[in-house]
């Protein structure tokens, strides 16, 4: 059912799996997924495409550039504007395979990435459908509920020297995206992280995932913005999948986009916070964005 690639995006060998499903005559309706922010295709996109499979849907799962199995450097570097080129790199790809349909590609994204298939959907009618679960629209907007105000001047004053550092020629500084902690400078504070990733990594798991990310990430997600591709969606389908209780993409952020699109769309609303997503509500948020895709595709 699954065979390794890869494929060629602006330079960089992007690697990743391949699903065919088990019954039925090709070439099939596809999805491409990639993880978000800092995440590798192991952190649970094999489950969900485990569960597109089954329903008779091929699905091509890939690493993000700089990120597990992909190349790139600096490691765990996170652009977002290369990750939605790379998207449609992976597009291009699956249309190539003789298990994919060409006019029937559909694409999924979560976190980081759920704004970045938004933006990708806006821009490539080559897309049929697309879902966006628990997404990140919006740097600024995110960051200001993220980061506490009373540390917003320190924040920012990391970033700046940051840059220097980079404009003098030097490589960018590094931060730990998550620590139990609270002393120890980290991207993404509490224990809801922490315990999230580390269900996928430690002693017997296959990981490559690194508790680290450039500073430079986080100077790009700050710019990161997809409200003005939100009303290009449309006329493709669009799902979006929002957490009611949600603190790392915060809901009225992700609320606000999904009305900026004329339509055709459909909400879904999971009573959960944001990694609830993945597992506790992993039954319903790979159920319904099955279903939309069979619906679409």
């Amino acid at each position: 059912m699954r065979r390794d690639i890869e494929f060629s995006s602006e330079g960089l060998k992007l690697r990743g799996w391949l699903y065919k499903p088990s019954k039925g005559k090709g070439p099939f309706p596809t999805v491409v997924m990639a993880h978000g922010f800092s995440g590798v295709k192991e952190q649970g996109l094999d489950d969900y495409a485990d569960a597109f499979c089954k329903a008779g849907l091929a699905v091509l799962v890939y690493d993000n550039r700089c990120l597990g199995a992909s190349e790139g450097k600096p490691r765990a570097d996170i652009d977002p504007v290369a990750q939605m080129r790379d998207y449609r790199s992976a597009i291009t790809f699956a249309q190539m395979q003789k298990e994919c349909d060409a006019n029937r590609i559909g694409i999924w994204g979560t976190s980081y990435t759920g704004g970045t298939v938004c933006a990708v959907a806006g821009l490539d009618k080559r897309v049929k459908a697309v879902v966006s679960q628990v997404p990140f629209m919006n740097g600024v907007r995110n960051l200001q509920q993220f980061v506490p105000v009373v540390k917003m001047k320190e924040f920012l004053a990391m970033l700046d020297e940051d840059r220097k550092r980079r404009v003098e020629g030097k490589p960018s500084m590094y931060m730990k995206m998550c620590s139990l902690d609270p002393n120890e400078p980290h991207l993404f504070p509490g224990e809801q992280t922490y315990n999230f990733i580390h269900r996928y990594v430690g002693p017997g798991k296959k990981s490559t995932w690194e508790n680290r990310v450039t500073l430079r990430s986080i100077d790009h997600m700050l710019a990161y913005d997809v409200s003005g591709y939100m009303k290009l969606i449309s006329p493709t389908p669009l799902l979006m999948i929002v957490s009611e209780f949600d603190t790392c993409t915060p809901t009225d952020i992700a609320l606000d986009h999904y009305a900026m699109v004329p339509g055709p769309k459909q909400l879904h609303i999971i009573q959960s916070d944001h990694y609830e997503a993945y597992v506790e509500k992993f039954d319903e948020t790979s159920a319904v964005a099955r279903d939309f895709f069979l619906q679409n595709l």
